[in-house]
């Protein structure tokens, strides 16, 4: 119980919390912005370059090309986490699918004629 005046603050939203929430979206915005993408896609092509003309070994390349998939991929990976932690998102239990009706079979195209030249009137200019 609080007495009579207090005042209760929630610990959910602290005084100068939001100072903190537009600082990490700030950052945010600078890691995953356009600057830092056009920046991982030059290391990761110049370190796909180098690989291939044998002037770094595998395991670095490899490293330096999944550090751009973990940073970019971050908010995917946290939220999948979460879901499956959670266990809300799971996918309900799978219901009866009622059965398609039965496909009908197209009526068959008529025989072409007998006679019939696909190359005529093809050397004839147009007036």
């Amino acid at each position: 119980m609080l007495a009579a005046g207090t005042v209760s603050i929630p610990l959910t939203d602290p005084p100068g919390s939001s100072a903190i929430v537009a600082a990490v979206a700030w950052l945010q915005g600078t890691l995953l912005g356009t600057i830092a993408t056009t920046v991982a896609i030059i290391a990761v092509a110049s370190i796909g370059l180098m690989m291939l003309s044998g002037r770094v070994n595998l395991r670095y390349g490899l490293t330096v090309i999944a550090g751009a998939f973990i940073l970019f991929g971050a908010s995917a990976i946290v939220a999948g986490l979460q879901a499956t932690l959670s266990g809300v998102d799971r996918a309900p239990p799978p219901t009866r699918a009622e059965a398609p009706p039965p496909m009908v079979a197209a009526p068959p195209a008529p025989p072409p004629p007998a006679n019939r030249d696909p190359y005529a009137g093809a050397s004839v200019p147009a007036r």
